[in-house]
């Protein structure tokens, strides 16, 4: 069967951590398109802020639909807890807020803070609590283009950042599953009329199909290479590899699993030899 171009160019940006000058490649070889961030767009990586201003721009201007990823999880954490302190004035929440701080420091947050100039809880950038507000965890794309925050009833391409919003015995709430489980935690049940998921969190060499859910974080912050999906129904999506400054060598210590999806590449300027 023929893969089926959507209504409108839907394409998928998995885990960038703080790699803008992706983002802005990813801009460029799509300037049409729609495009669905997985979430993990902050820390580790070199700009966080400048790629959260990005995406936050595309937002702005109805190019952009942000999911959470579990580094934005944990960013919220401490910052969530810091608004209640400063209500309640109990050192308790204080407390808690402080234990989700270091809780994202120690999970990549530290090269915000460095960034940042020194990130605090009292000292936390308006720009990046903005984009911590009104993150999506769970979405649907429909053959139209449309983006559906419930399964529809029609056939539809499941997004989220790790998995398929299920049960899981660390995990009662779905929807926080769905930021953390691995592919190893399944297997992972989806609505009726899913035609396949879509997912980052889990780095892996090449992007890589395990049954109906498809992985396409390659560790783009250290590799260089983002892997981005131009969304079909019946069929696959095409997935083109933006390869740019990193070192892609270190993506061979990723978990290889599955199947290897078919994938364009496209070298950027400055980019080492493949």
């Amino acid at each position: 069967m023929t893969a089926q171009a959507l209504g409108r160019q839907i394409v998928v940006i998995p885990d960038l951590h703080g790699r803008p000058d992706l983002l802005d490649a990813a801009i460029r070889q799509f300037p049409q398109a729609h495009f669905v961030s997985l979430g993990d767009a902050i820390d580790r990586g070199p700009n966080s802020l400048r790629a959260v201003e990005t995406l936050l721009t595309l937002q702005a201007e109805g190019r952009a639909t942000l999911l959470m990823g579990n580094h934005e999880r944990m960013a919220q954490e401490g910052l969530k807890w810091y608004r209640r302190y400063q209500g309640t004035h109990d050192l308790g929440d204080y407390r808690k807020a402080m234990e989700g701080y270091r809780w994202w420091m120690q999970a990549g947050g530290e090269s915000v803070r460095h960034e940042a100039g020194g990130l605090t809880l009292e000292r936390f950038p308006e720009l990046l609590e903005t984009y911590l507000q009104d993150l999506r965890r769970v979405v649907y794309v429909t053959a139209d283009g449309a983006i559906h925050d419930a399964a529809p009833q029609e056939p539809s391409v499941l997004i989220s950042h790790a998995a398929p919003p299920v049960s899981h015995p660390q995990h009662p709430n779905p929807e926080s599953a769905a930021l953390w489980l691995r592919p190893f935690e399944g297997p992972f049940s989806m609505a009726a009329g899913v035609e396949y998921s879509i997912h980052g969190h889990t780095p892996v060499p090449v992007p890589t199909r395990l049954g109906r859910h498809l992985y396409i974080d390659l560790g783009a912050y250290e590799t260089g290479r983002l892997a981005v999906a131009d969304l079909r129904l019946n069929g696959p999506p095409e997935v083109t590899v933006l390869c740019g400054r990193g070192e892609p060598g270190r993506g061979r210590r990723y978990t290889r699993f599955g199947e290897p999806l078919p994938v364009r590449a496209v070298d950027l300027p400055g980019a080492p030899l493949r």
